[in-house]
């Protein structure tokens, strides 16, 4: 196999497709930490360190769930199952990102530096949590949301409640998705004795939580404009946003799941570029600089 064969495979491994949820709101938080664009090396090690943790993580993610995946039926053929890719040279993937996460963190500042093991370690904890509890979909949303909150500490070497406030956004939305696109496997994870929310409370009761989760994280958005007196560039995202929440949760015709799941990956990274438009649009007018000095 060539080298840009192996390194596709690897893509579909860790479905790289879906750095778009998060990446947007990371560059969002950054741009506000930085008033802007930040310096060409910070934004690079930035793009890789969220590039590095997320392979890490959702390799993990595949070597840990292979037997259930393998057990599954719309999961038999990702790559570990079919020995596409082997455990080992898996495992080897995910120390390596692990490795290389920990040394661009470093590069950074010290604050990212002594935060990215622990970190690390956590986003693969993720993987676990469905032995163990329904509450799996938030620890998802938790480890995605932790990254505006890392990009924010990569421009600034320290802590701060905006870039809390999107990751509790972020959090949110993808809890609210996992829910959704965990009522695929409703049947299976029964059978494997996996936790789930559509396991414990059914998909209908399921699909009512992700739009709580959803329509909570337009509340801490709402909340977030008024909070930081963030302009009219927020508030028309914010509306795209709703809009788009009605649709699909209330005003869409086809109960679908494959539907349903499609609209949803579409959704997503629609509302991760809208919160990065509105963000973007507010720094580069300068509209920040009041309450951002």
């Amino acid at each position: 196999m060539q080298a840009n064969e192996i390194i596709a495979e690897y893509g579909k491994l860790v479905r790289f497709s879906h750095t778009l949820f998060a990446l947007p709101f990371a560059l969002a938080s950054m741009f506000v930490a930085a008033h802007g664009l930040p310096d060409v090396k910070i934004l690079l090690l930035i793009l890789t360190c969220m590039f590095t943790a997320r392979n890490g993580a959702m390799a993990f993610n595949r070597l840990a769930d292979a037997k259930f995946d393998a057990l599954n039926p719309r999961t038999a053929q990702r790559h570990i199952p079919v020995g596409k890719i082997s455990k080992r040279n898996a495992a080897l993937f995910v120390i390596a990102n692990g490795a290389a996460f920990v040394f661009f963190a470093w590069l950074l500042n010290s604050l990212a530096f002594y935060c990215s093991l622990p970190l690390f370690l956590f986003l693969l904890s993720y993987s676990l949590w469905k032995r163990f509890s329904c509450l799996s979909h938030f620890m998802l949303g938790v480890a995605i949301g932790l990254s505006p909150l890392g990009a924010w500490i990569a421009v600034t070497g320290d802590f701060a409640l905006f870039p809390a406030a999107l990751g509790m956004m972020l959090m949110l939305w993808m809890a609210g998705f996992d829910i959704i696109y965990a009522s695929q496997d409703i049947e299976s994870d029964k059978k494997l004795g996996l936790h789930s929310m559509p396991v414990k409370f059914g998909v209908k009761n399921s699909m009512l939580i992700a739009l709580l989760c959803h329509f909570a994280m337009l509340g801490v958005a709402v909340f977030t404009g008024f909070w930081w007196n963030l302009g009219l560039p927020w508030w028309v995202a914010l509306a795209i946003i709703a809009l788009a929440l009605l649709y699909i949760h209330i005003f869409r015709k086809s109960n679908d799941l494959d539907r349903v799941n499609r609209d949803f990956f579409l959704a997503n990274i629609a509302v991760s570029f809208l919160v990065m438009f509105g963000l973007g649009a507010l720094v580069f007018t300068g509209d920040l600089n009041a309450f951002f000095p």
